[in-house]
């Protein structure tokens, strides 16, 4: 709840809150009034003289507060925009809505580089970045080091890529005595951006060899687990058939 939204109804809660209250010391200043001349003043009559007094001191209370935070000037209306990122907040969250917004923005930034010379190099850029998130999670030790290293490298690749397809969008508009520095420049970016992704990738294999190597068994050729696989297997088996002996018939 932004500011603005938390200040309206705070200022709605008092005003019915002041409401509420003179209401009900009004009544109870009536029902008083009304009926202390028949009985008398007894501990009855005081209980409700006292409530009714209570009732009006918390209403003007109330009323006051009304004035004050009335008094001040609104909070501003956030932008529009906020709206949007509590949503993307929310559904990031969860797997799921995690995965459909790396999509969209992927797709975004993808469609903003339709026609580029560059297109092909970012689509590697994208199959190399997704491999390496799902080798993320086995990445441990000096892995852990190179994930960090990666993830800046992606994000300094992907600022490139967006860089060359601006400089290339703005070629047909430049002056003819500028378009051959311009083309010059976006050549050298482009292939530096190529150089880059060809590293990454590269990075992105270095890390799925890491991943085969620390999947191997230490002796014998045999992981631990599997060789327990067999002789758990074997045991089964031979109380399997020692039972089917006693089962026969002598």
């Amino acid at each position: 709840m932004d500011e603005r939204t938390r200040y309206f109804r705070r200022l709605k809660r008092l005003r019915s809150a002041a409401r509420r209250w003179s209401v009900l010391g009004g009544g109870l200043a009536a029902a008083t009034a009304v009926l202390t001349p028949y009985q008398g003043i007894g501990w009855a009559d005081a209980i409700w003289a006292g409530s009714a007094g209570a009732s009006v001191a918390l209403a003007w209370w109330r009323f006051s507060d009304h004035r004050e935070l009335a008094a001040q000037p609104a909070p501003p209306a956030p932008p529009p925009a906020i709206a949007g990122a509590k949503l993307t907040a929310a559904l990031e969250r969860f797997p799921a809505g995690r995965t459909m917004i790396n999509e969209v923005r992927r797709q975004k930034n993808r469609y903003a580089l339709r026609g580029s010379a560059i297109t092909q190099a970012w689509d590697r850029l994208d199959v190399a970045s997704s491999t390496l998130t799902a080798l993320s999670g086995r990445l441990t030790g000096a892995g852990e080091g190179a994930m960090l290293e990666a993830a800046v490298a992606e994000e300094w690749l992907r600022d490139l890529g967006q860089r060359v397809a601006s400089v290339e969008r703005a070629l047909p508009l430049s002056p003819p005595e500028q378009r051959a520095g311009l083309t010059e420049s976006h050549g050298l970016l482009a292939e530096q951006f190529t150089e880059g992704v060809d590293a990454y990738e590269r990075l992105v294999a270095a890390a799925a060899s890491y991943v085969a190597e620390d999947g191997h068994p230490v002796t014998d050729g045999k992981h631990p687990a599997f060789a327990s696989l067999v002789d758990a297997t074997d045991k089964l088996r031979g109380i399997a058939e020692g039972l089917s002996e006693l089962k026969r018939p002598a």
